[in-house]
Parts: C-alpha cells; structure tokens; sequence
C-alpha cells in the first residue's frame, strides 16, 4: 500500500480485515485495502510483480539462495523438532497454505528442513475458506478411515470457516478447528488486541484458541 498512495495500514487495520473471513489471499487483501482508503488500483498483475519483489527480493522461480526479500526474516512459529514429536505420536501431519508455492516449500524444507511435507499451496485448490484443498489433505493422509479426527490449527477466521465449511462438505468427517493469534499479537503490549483478536476467532466457530502454535502439543488430540 505504502508503495501505491504513501499509506502504511496499522496491524490493527489488517486484523480486522482478515476477521471479516473473505480476504485470505495477500494480493486481494492488498487491492481491497488499497480500494477502502480510495486509491487508484493497479493492475493486479503489477501489484504481484511489486509483491513479489518486496517478498522475494528475485525470482520466486529461481534459486532461493538468491533471494534477498523478507521471506528470509520472517519469524518460524516452531522448529523441525515440533513435527517431529507429532509423527513420534503416531500422528499424521500436513499443510493447507494460502502461499504461493516458492514461499511455501522454502519455510518449510530450507528454514525448517522438513522432507518434502504434505503440502496444498496456492494454485493447488481454491482460497480458503473453501474447504477444497483441507480435505484433499486430509484424504492423502488417511482421513477416510472411520472415527479418524482431523484437526486443523490457523490464525485468521478464514481458517475457522475453511472447518466449518469441510464440515458442510463432508459432515461424515470429524473436523475441529484449533486456532491461535499472529506472532504480532503474542506480546504483553497487545494483550487488550489479542483478547480481541481472540475472541473473534471464538465467535467465527473456533473450537479452541490455542496460546501458542506449540501449544498443540499440550491439546487432548494431539497428546502422547
């Protein structure tokens, strides 16, 4: 945005976008907010192009070793040894991600160092929150056996609905929706927007809001 009209949107104005549950795609959130605060919207071809340079920092086709975006500073939620306690569990585990594959296989193979992980990325089904490609996940990791729970933990209420909506597709399927706030909200200073954040995941269907991503490990599902 800042690049288009001058306008930095605060955290604050973010989260309440993506708490409408509509605007879980980057580039679309970007063109809505830009349409809100009433700047001329580019092309939103271009505004990839400028995306993906600020992201990136190169080609999201190339080599990563050369990108020099902020992909390389974003925080890691857990470490390798967080998936490793779930399989030591027995536990089957995988990605739904609304990003776009470069990003996607980078965080997860070269920051985390995971093996070619279960992934559906962007471009692989619809956005969420259509429920296409959570249970297509859930399908490729045995979800089809009876009584098999399916847990899916994200942080935006377009992950709730993308839950609420598999249930609808497939209501055979238990699926519980575990959700927790952003790592911007995970400080003493935004505890007041954290609450807040928090209790629009509830009301959106969340089944339970989790303190940290971590935290998964301590849930009655997911214990040892």
């Amino acid at each position: 945005m800042q690049h288009y009209c001058g306008w930095q949107p605060s955290a604050d104005v973010i989260d309440a976008l993506k708490a409408e549950g509509a605007w879980n795609n980057d580039w679309d959130a970007s063109l809505e907010l830009l349409r809100r605060h009433g700047a001329e919207l580019p092309d939103r071809a271009a505004l990839i192009d400028v995306f993906s340079g600020f992201y990136f920092g190169g080609d999201p086709d190339g080599d990563p070793s050369q990108w020099t975006g902020f992909i390389g500073d974003e925080p890691l939620l857990v470490d390798a040894s967080f998936f490793a306690t779930l399989s030591k569990r027995k536990l089957r585990w995988g990605f739904v991600s609304g990003a776009e594959p470069p990003s996607a296989r980078f965080v997860l193979q070269q920051r985390l160092g995971l093996q070619d992980p279960p992934l559906i990325a962007m471009g692989d089904a619809p956005d969420k929150p259509d429920p296409t490609g959570l249970i297509r996940l859930a399908k490729a990791l045995g979800a089809s056996a009876e009584g098999v729970q399916v847990a899916y933990l994200g942080d935006t209420v377009a992950d709730v609905n993308t839950v609420i909506q598999a249930r609808e597709r497939w209501p055979e399927q238990p699926f519980v929706s575990l959700a927790v706030a952003p790592p911007h909200l995970q400080t003493a200073e935004q505890a007041a927007a954290r609450d807040i954040y928090e209790q629009r995941l509830r009301e959106a269907g969340a089944d339970q809001v989790l303190t940290t991503t971590e935290a998964v490990l301590h849930w009655e599902g997911a214990a040892g």
